[in-house]
């Protein structure tokens, strides 16, 4: 099926295939959410590099990552040149609506990229924190480590904003857009999570070993590296059920754990407008750690 997307010609395929077989939800409905929530999800998605991961035959089925952009792309999609220790990577960049749907053709259903834009490869602009429960451990013990750790950023002056992973966890953040490295960024994050752990040994952990982590959450600071990607803000994700990691009020968090589904997002979005808009702008400097 051929289209055109803001001028762009696009030639979709397979588009009655089933993505998701425990909903019937698929590569159409897929490329649809996508387009429907391109306004809010583009401006975090531009000058990032993307790694697609896709599942070309369903959720159920195996995936696989690719961080070179397929050289089979249209013309008009972007790139980004990115050298490594050891060999080039040209990233695709989702710059507009139609690489947007070009990459949910190839059933990219999860958009994974890295906490900076990529002419500025050592300069983060935002840090997060992934909230990773150890069964029994689940969402309700991350919503009480995210409002912790609010409570910790609050006492220091800064911003912090929260969204669901999508899938079993959390994600907090603080907006930086100043002028803070990664050399600065990671040691803070490994800070607050090991004081956190420190104050609550009982419900946190910052170790990564798995053996440390039943019952508890795991306050993933290793996200705060120009290596590393966290999965976008209303990226769809590659669960049972077409889930969507979305922004929540700091009330909604307090209230209780809650997950949003694709058309559920796209009525929120409607609504609320975009959640994350101050991870684009809002200015905050890291306080010196002692």
């Amino acid at each position: 099926m051929d289209v055109s997307i803001e001028g762009r010609r696009l030639s979709l395929s397979n588009l009655e295939k089933v993505l998701y077989p425990k909903t019937g939800f698929t590569k159409a409905q897929v490329i649809d959410y996508y387009m429907r929530i391109a306004p809010v999800v583009l401006p975090h998605l531009r000058d990032r590099p993307l790694t697609l991961k896709r599942y070309p035959n369903g959720v159920e089925k195996p995936f696989f990552y690719e961080k070179n952009c397929p050289s089979h792309r249209p013309p008009w999609v972007k790139t980004a040149t990115v050298r490594g220790s050891e060999k080039q990577i040209d990233y695709c960049l989702i710059q507009d609506a139609a690489t947007l749907a070009w990459a949910a053709n190839l059933a990219d259903l999860e958009l994974h990229v890295p906490l900076h834009r990529w002419r500025n490869a050592d300069r983060p602009d935002a840090i997060v924190f992934d909230l990773d429960p150890g069964p029994p451990a689940d969402i309700e013990q991350c919503r009480q480590v995210a409002l912790l750790l609010k409570g910790m950023f609050d006492t220091l002056d800064l911003q912090s904003f929260a969204k669901t992973s999508g899938s079993k966890g959390m994600q907090v953040y603080l907006p930086l857009n100043s002028r803070v490295s990664y050399e600065e960024s990671k040691p803070f994050a490994r800070a607050v999570a090991e004081a956190l752990a420190a104050k609550k040994p009982k419900l946190v952990v910052s170790n990564m070993k798995k053996s440390l982590r039943a019952g508890k959450v795991l306050v993933d600071w290793s996200q705060n590296d120009p290596h590393k990607t966290t999965v976008c803000v209303y990226s769809l994700r590659a669960k049972e059920r077409p889930t969507v990691s979305m922004p929540l009020t700091w009330e909604e968090v307090r209230k209780g754990p809650v997950s949003f589904e694709a058309e559920e997002a796209l009525r929120r979005v409607e609504k609320r407008g975009d959640l994350f808009a101050p991870l684009l702008s809002l200015e905050q400097k890291l306080p010196r750690l002692h």
